[in-house]
């Protein structure tokens, strides 16, 4: 009940707007519950090996695009690492359906309000595919777009459940390691993404808040 009251309070703190369903009708998952994650849910992404959480800040990478850093983060409490799971535009997906295998999906930083972003830039210490934050409310192009891919029989997407998310322009699959800042984000992680499955892509939906489902019509 406490994690449910301290992420309800952050939303309201940094003002979500829900048109179809307010914060006090969400929830936070239980630790042993695998609720379906359903747009419009805030959650936490962490990576599977390493149990660093996506994150990012208003902070650029230094070489590349110069767009907002996406690194990995070892602390479980941390605001930085809320995001947003919005639809692909112009679809009949609206706030509350459940997401399935094979969905095109966008994720978006809750406290900066940009897409989780990916392009041809090299990252900065793999030289891989860069994962950038980039655009804002009202700009978001198909650079954001991410095809959800359930490992498992599940055809669901839940809490806890392994996924991988792959690049749709680049086809790179969201991917992390041991390989970590030393200056700027020191002890950070470097995300980026690459071409082939690696057991370094999978991620599992962790802490967050879950917005309830509602089967389209």
């Amino acid at each position: 009940m406490a994690a449910a009251s301290l992420a309800l309070a952050l939303l309201l703190y940094l003002g979500l707007d829900f048109p179809e369903a307010s914060p006090a009708q969400s929830y936070a998952a239980e630790p042993d519950t695998a609720v379906e994650i359903s747009y419009g849910s805030v959650i936490k992404l962490m990576h599977e090996r390493t149990k660093f959480r996506l994150h990012s800040h208003d902070v650029p990478y230094g070489s590349g695009s110069g767009q907002q850093s996406v690194t990995g983060f070892p602390n479980v409490d941390d605001a930085n690492s809320y995001w947003i799971v919005r639809p692909q535009p112009d679809t009949s997906a609206k706030q509350g359906h459940p997401i399935t295998h094979g969905t095109i999906v966008r994720l978006q930083h809750m406290r900066t309000r940009k897409w989780l972003h990916s392009h041809l830039h090299a990252s900065p210490i793999t030289g891989n595919l860069e994962v950038s934050c980039f655009g804002g409310e009202g700009e978001s192009d198909t650079g954001d777009y991410w095809m959800l891919e359930i490992e498992g029989s599940g055809k669901t997407w839940r809490q806890k459940q392994r996924i991988r998310l792959r690049h749709v322009d680049t086809g790179g699959y969201l991917h992390s390691h041991d390989r970590k800042y030393t200056r700027i984000a020191g002890g950070q992680q470097e995300v980026c993404g690459v071409g082939d499955k690696r057991p370094d892509n999978v991620w599992v939906a962790a802490e967050g808040v879950y917005l309830p489902v509602s089967q389209p019509k």
